[in-house]
């Protein structure tokens, strides 16, 4: 329980493979530890992309150090879920070191950081990397070396057999199932590359093109092995939340009746923590709120019906009923990962082509396959929308869908992900007291 690095006591840390499973012992020293410390209000926090344990150990302590002075009568625990997740090593995270620094003349091949966080994120896959980087080092201008490259970045992030994961990637559902797979991982490799391309010129700063050359079909292909990773790092966290952490809640309900729970993820961690609304046993009311950052899945995950799609609803349809509180969704239109190119990965629009250098991807197609993370719950009747200082100036509502616009701290960070790492703010962690914490404001 005990960590030297942690800002805030009592912590422990829970760490789930890419399947579900859970540590036993991290598990039992939770549910021991949390009676023992007589912990009130429990919150567990579930990172997003990230590299290793060490990085989401920093992230908690930064997020978690205001909370003692903010609330500082409550008798709070704090729990930090480590899931196999990764992030590439060239993408800032603002008030966190940065794993190597961007180099322009380099791109797109891999920087052997990011080699090696694949080779961890998809063990028995080494051979593939390899390739992979070999690939992008040569930026070979036949299509062929596309193509094998795209069959060789589905290879990768395809789930092991016969493991649940692939049962977990879909954000909404027809009446017949899930949608399928993103046109990213089907339509030809060297579209599905030149539209990536597109889409990272249309996220260039102004004056850029002084700089290096504008973004090629083989930064499309960087782009591309990119959210064909992160799409593999959805699955597992929508896995995570429902095999894993919504069980342990169940059972951390009946090891200690009283205590309650405040679920709190950033980007895929919020789509992890809203699919443990799912998992929870059937009775458990142990949430009492749940905050999504920045979340980096469907913002019609908890719709019942979708506007362009009557047959269709969202995959978390009345999930939010499951929370004896608010669910509270902060978004920032600062956030180009998930305003830009989460859109255009999760479902390339066939008529996206011609419009992209007019129009704007993000505009084009986010209102369809837009994120949580960028404008907040959609299509959920009921759901209240409010700027960040009217949530810390007001009472939240007691429960239903609440939109905090968050745009106002979740504003720094630069291309391809924009403000989406931008979460270490004393607001954020106000906004999390508001949503459930007695003392919080």
């Amino acid at each position: 329980m005990a960590d030297a690095a942690m800002s805030a006591t009592p912590y422990w840390e829970v760490t789930f493979d890419a399947d579900g499973d859970v540590d036993g012992g991290q598990r039992e020293r939770l549910l021991a530890g949390v009676s023992r410390h007589g912990v009130h209000d429990l919150v567990v926090f579930a990172h997003g992309w990230n590299n290793d344990r060490s990085g989401a150990t920093r992230l908690y302590s930064r997020f978690f150090a205001p909370f003692p002075e903010l609330a500082p009568a409550a008798r709070i625990g704090y729990a930090g879920v480590v899931w196999p997740s990764m992030r590439f090593s060239d993408e800032p995270i603002p008030d966190l070191p940065r794993s190597v620094a961007a180099d322009p003349a380099r791109r797109p091949a891999l920087d052997k950081d990011t080699r090696r966080a694949l080779v961890g994120t998809f063990p028995g896959r080494a051979a593939l990397v390899e390739e992979i980087a070999r690939l992008l080092e040569r930026a070979s201008r036949e299509e062929a070396e596309l193509e094998t490259f795209g069959r060789l970045v589905r290879l990768l992030v395809e789930p092991v057999p016969p493991g649940p994961q692939a049962l977990f990637a879909a954000d909404t559902l027809t009446e017949g199932g899930p949608h399928g797979e993103p046109e990213m991982l089907t339509g030809p490799t060297a579209e599905v590359c030149a539209r990536f391309a597109r889409a990272l010129a249309d996220l260039e700063p102004p004056g850029a093109a002084a700089g290096p050359a504008p973004p090629g079909v083989w930064d499309g292909a960087h782009e591309l092995l990119r959210q064909a990773t992160y799409y593999a790092m959805k699955r597992r966290a929508g896995t995570v939340g429902e095999r894993g952490l919504g069980p342990l809640v169940g059972r951390l309900a009946k090891a200690a009746p009283g205590v309650r729970v405040h679920l709190v993820g950033h980007s895929f961690g919020a789509r992890l923590v809203s699919f443990a609304l799912r998992g929870l046993p059937r009775g458990v009311r142990a949430v009492k709120s749940v905050t999504l950052l920045q979340g980096a899945f469907s913002h019609y995950a908890f719709a019942a019906r979708l506007p362009h799609d009557a047959r269709a609803g969202g995959v978390l349809r009345g999930q939010q009923h499951r929370v004896d509180g608010p669910l509270v969704c902060c978004f920032s239109r600062h956030d180009t990962a998930l305003g830009t190119v989460y859109p255009l990965a999760s479902r390339m629009a066939g008529d996206d082509r011609g419009a992209v250098g007019e129009f704007g991807v993000g505009r084009l197609l986010g209102a369809k396959w837009g994120a949580m993370g960028h404008d907040g719950v959609q299509a959920v009747p009921g759901t209240r929308a409010y700027t960040l200082a009217q949530a810390l100036a007001r009472p939240l509502p007691a429960s239903g869908c609440v939109n905090v616009d968050a745009a106002a701290v979740v504003r720094r960070g630069g291309p391809p992900s924009g403000a989406h790492s931008d979460i270490l703010h004393p607001e954020l962690a106000r906004v999390v007291l508001a949503a459930g914490l007695t003392g919080g404001r």
